[in-house]
């Protein structure tokens, strides 16, 4: 099959019309820093829609190829194949001056990012287009957004499932259906910048081994060392950093890169330099000590307490599928690091709605709302109402939206003339008082007519700010009363996609933290944004969907044991707040393509700039997952800080 000949209608124009190179790689596992690629295949189209240029080779990666019941791609049929080196420039010069596309395409440009740079060169791409992230925008009505069951719902033959070059013809056909819904909705495209890696930043680094024991504190004034203690160096030492690194974390101690408020002792024989470090000591008031007082109390170090095993001992647990909420518990109902302070605003806590007998009581729900105009206050208020009337509040424009209330200038909302031309329901703020409940609207095609065929599959379950879920077990779950066994593992990855309205005056970054049973990092590494995407050992990353969508993957069955929590955050880089963002929305759904089984829209208030969206926590041999929407008017900063992190190192 050629793209001349497929029959995809014709393509985008405007705004939507550039110089794309499609790719797809096919490869020997999932982590890009450890593993290789086997096939990669480009198609490159024109702003016209017309494909210039076509390339595909399997690749002998020099390593085993991983699941070959995946790939199909078995050593004996990649010996002989060109190695990543000897074809990269011919690669390098189709993406030259396009747009990189990909389906799930952060994980493709990592890839082609480090196969780069083992040859010894840049990968020359400057933007990206993920078509998951725009068909979240778009939000067609399917069952999940891979990329068969996009090319299914667009009409797009495929032949070879996980054949790089089929793949990448079938992403082309999927990305021309996709640019028409997109300019149907004039959704702005999520276009993510891409700026030159330093080949350092993709030298593979062995993952650090969590310390065993829990914070003691501070080291009492002539006191011993106790595992557990966390430990920063600062300045020159006599014994190599990297000797006394190990000798520390064999005794059981927390090596540290930073110095926060929970840092047990600073080592420096320098401790007026003025570093970083022993500027934060003596603010903080953390002893010091020097280097040969150290290597002493190396030798005698104090046995600690250990982390706490996760218990296994739970109430009877829920069905294995789906989603059960569950009210809030005293006990991890706190989402903030410690106690606000004086310039901090706390978001008061919400309105719980009365669970109703039926969907009498409960007119919205099955709807998407998107509230336009009004102040923050008013606006606020219309989607806490959506949500108690079982609706979900849309921050975006999209094809699942079916009903649009209208505050105080909402008719100037640049988004207005698309509601009208798309002739959906329009309603004053009185509406929300007592709506009738709807008739299903008809679900637009991808064509723009109506389509009384096609039927959106279940709307994920709403959470209020404060709601709490209980997150799926997998198949294997032991029945209720049945002999007690090893606590069953949630689904293998869970992903946490927050989205915002696009904007213009502001960056938002999305972070997460790694927490033990204190509500503390173990270590800096626990800290994942942007300057550092990833944990060591790869259970909780960063993803960049586009400029007004970032996402936290995270394995739970992978995390350890002392890891009791992993609060998900977003941060205003900026002088702006979060009352000129206006809401976030956030979605969690189980692997990178699955439905969305709970989405929750979060209002900050009009001063904060730090925000604190959801939580995920251990209940018994249970993950749980919070939304949590309470806001602080400090920076990230004061918000690692709080858990135990200085980013200002």
């Amino acid at each position: 099959m050629s793209l001349a000949s497929a029959s995809f209608g014709p393509p985008a124009t405007g705004h939507y019309a550039r110089d794309w190179a499609l790719v797809d790689v096919e490869t020997s596992g999932l982590v890009a820093r450890r593993d290789r690629v086997l096939a990669v295949a480009v198609v490159t189209i024109g702003p016209d829609g017309e494909q210039t240029g076509e390339f595909s080779t399997l690749l002998d990666p020099g390593c085993d190829p991983g699941p070959v019941e995946v790939h199909g791609l078995t050593a004996e049929r990649l010996r002989g194949a060109p190695t990543f080196d000897q074809v990269a420039e011919r690669i390098g010069a189709m993406l030259q001056d396009r747009v990189l596309v990909a389906h799930n395409a952060q994980f493709d440009y990592d890839f082609l990012a480090h196969e780069f740079a083992r040859a010894r060169m840049w990968l020359p791409v400057s933007q990206r287009l993920c078509t998951l992230a725009l068909n979240r925008q778009v939000d067609p009505p399917t069952d999940d957004m891979k990329l068969g069951t996009l090319a299914a719902h667009y009409g797009v033959p495929q032949q070879r499932a996980h054949d790089a070059l089929d793949d990448t013809r079938v992403l082309a056909g999927t990305l021309r259906a996709s640019l028409r819904e997109a300019a149907r909705l004039d959704l702005p495209l999520p276009l993510v910048s891409c700026p030159p890696r330093a080949e350092s930043q993709f030298t593979p680094k062995p993952p650090k081994t969590p310390c065993a024991y829990r914070n003691p504190g501070r080291m009492a004034p002539g006191g011993p060392l106790l595992q557990g203690m966390k430990i920063a160096i600062t300045g020159e030492t006599a014994h190599a950093r990297a000797e006394l690194t190990g000798r520390a974390v064999v005794a059981g101690l927390n090596m540290m890169t930073s110095v926060s408020r929970h840092t047990s002792v600073l080592v420096t024989n320098e401790p007026a330099s003025g570093s970083t470090k022993a500027h934060r000591a003596t603010a903080e008031g953390i002893p010091v000590i020097d280097e040969p007082t150290f290597l002493r109390l190396l030798d005698d170090v104090r046995g600690g307490t250990a982390h706490e095993a996760t218990t296994t001992s739970a109430p009877t647990p829920p069905p294995t599928t789906g989603v059960q909420a569950t009210e809030p518990e005293s006990s991890t109902s706190t989402p903030a690091p410690s106690a606000p302070s004086p310039g901090t605003t706390t978001v008061p806590a919400p309105r719980q709605p009365a669970s109703p007998a039926s969907d009498l009581a409960r007119p919205l729900t099955g709807r998407r709302v998107l509230v336009l105009g009004g102040d923050h206050t008013d606006a606020a208020a219309a989607r806490t109402r959506v949500v108690e009337l079982g609706g979900s509040a849309a921050v975006n424009l999209s094809a699942g939206v079916t009903d649009v209330v209208v505050l105080a200038d909402g008719e100037k909302d640049r988004r207005m003339n698309r509601v009208v031309a798309l002739q959906l329901p329009l309603h004053e703020a009185s509406w929300l008082t007592s709506p009738n409940a709807p008739d299903a609207p008809d679900a637009p095609n991808t064509t723009g007519t109506t389509n009384t065929t096609a039927a959106r599959p279940k709307e994920p379950h709403v959470m209020p700010r404060g709601g709490v879920i209980d997150l799926p077990m997998p198949s294997g779950t032991p029945a209720p009363g049945s002999a007690p066994g090893p606590a069953p593992e949630p689904a293998p990855e869970w992903h946490l996609t927050v989205s915002w309205a696009p904007q213009s005056v502001c960056e938002i970054d999305v972070v997460a933290f790694i927490l033990d049973e204190d509500e503390q990092v173990t270590f800096d590494e626990d800290f994942i944004f942007y300057g550092a995407p990833e944990s060591p050992a790869g259970t909780v990353r960063l993803l960049t969907g586009g400029p007004a969508e970032q996402t936290i993957a995270l394995d739970l069955a992978a995390l350890p044991p002392a890891t009791r929590k992993v609060v998900v955050a977003a941060a205003i880089d900026g002088p702006a707040t979060f009352g000129t963002v206006g809401p976030l929305q956030i979605g969690a759904a189980p692997g990178t393509s699955g439905p969305p089984l709970t989405r929750a829209t979060l209002d900050a208030a009009t001063t904060e700039r730090t925000l604190l969206l959801a939580e995920f926590y251990r209940r018994g041999p249970r993950w749980r997952l919070r939304a949590v929407g309470q806001g602080y008017d400090h920076g990230l900063d004061a918000l690692a800080r709080g858990y135990g992190v200085d980013i200002a190192d």
